[in-house]
């Protein structure tokens, strides 16, 4: 007999509860779509609310928190990259958002009872988003293997989401012990791949249920393609948490524009995600009340020939057909 596995405990973020029988944390990550504009950023997170998302993410960073002013090759995107021929510096300077606009974008998503928490990298970002009292510290697939960093953000007994993209197994053990032995009680992972889009055959979502058989922890999805199929898979898989970006118009030429998905595109995939838990369901056999009326057309056994008194009865005379009002076949 196989070995039972270890129950995987939920994961309370705000008033909600994330992870195996719940419903699928949705999170609408803003990214770089506020396009440096404080009104934008709010009708992001009106769109987020209108679309059925429950949290609304952000990312705490400035170009110098991020990276060092420098040109050199090393410092660049190269050839294919969404962001060919910028230096990390150039990028991070145009898409950050202005850390003070953070607790102010908190209080319009709490207003709307939407959870609002960031990606901290560095320091001093766990620092800020501990004092403005998020729900959550989410930790990039760029910074998995900043051990100190999650071992900060471990420290604040916040939360953790630690995103896996580019990471071997051993790495995202390195992490997880990391986080645990910093002192953190409520840890989620999600499966990611660092490729912005990402095409379907890089995807690799049955880790969903080798990370969650393994670490005995909430698991989801970080979705950085270019529609909404891969995040309905990931439910079916037993995702807990689908995050996906969020822009108002994929014509606005954010860092972030290009795999983003526009407010009635992210409101379909939250309909998809939904209507797949309904079906889902739960390991249930026997009748249920919908197929009541279905139970009366099963076969049973019925005379189909006059038969005389004292006559056997045969497979000539009796025969098993629909509906199912007479003896049962067995």
């Amino acid at each position: 007999m196989s070995k039972q596995q270890p129950e995987i405990k939920p994961v309370k973020i705000g008033n909600r509860y994330v992870g195996p029988g719940r419903p699928v944390y949705i999170v609408a990550e803003l990214s770089a779509n506020h396009r440096q504009d404080f009104d934008e950023a709010v009708r992001l997170i009106y769109a987020a609310k209108a679309a059925g998302a429950d949290a609304v993410k952000l990312q705490t960073y400035t170009p110098d928190t991020m990276t060092i002013d420098c040109g050199d090759e090393n410092f660049r995107h190269g050839k294919g990259s969404l962001w060919e021929g910028k230096t990390l510096y150039e990028l991070y300077k145009g898409a950050y958002m202005p850390w003070e606009w953070q607790p102010k974008l908190k209080k319009v998503a709490n207003d709307m009872a939407l959870d609002l928490f960031s990606s901290a990298y560095d320091p001093t970002a766990v620092e800020f988003l501990s004092r403005i009292e998020v729900p959550a510290i989410k930790i990039s697939s760029f910074e998995l293997i900043d051990l100190p960093l999650i071992r900060c953000a471990a420290d604040t007994g916040i939360p953790l989401i630690l995103s896996t993209g580019m990471a071997t197994l051993a790495e995202i053990d390195q992490a997880v012990v990391a986080a645990r032995k910093a002192g953190c009680k409520a840890l989620i992972l999600l499966k990611c791949t660092s490729a912005y889009p990402t095409p379907p055959e890089d995807l690799n979502l049955k880790c969903i249920v080798h990370l969650s058989q393994t670490y005995h922890l909430p698991c989801g999805f970080s979705d950085h393609t270019t529609n909404a199929a891969a995040a309905g898979i990931a439910t079916a898989l037993g995702a807990c948490v689908i995050e996906k970006h969020l822009t108002l118009s994929r014509h606005n030429q954010s860092a972030d524009s290009g795999f983003s998905l526009e407010p009635d595109e992210f409101k379909a995939m939250v309909e998809r995600i939904r209507s797949i838990e309904r079906a889902l369901g739960s390991a249930h056999y026997g009748p249920i009340p919908a197929e009541s009326e279905s139970r009366k057309f099963r076969r049973s056994l019925f005379v189909v020939e006059d038969v005389l008194p004292g006559e056997l009865f045969s497979s000539e005379n009796v025969r098993s057909v629909r509906p199912g009002q007479g003896l049962a076949p067995e």
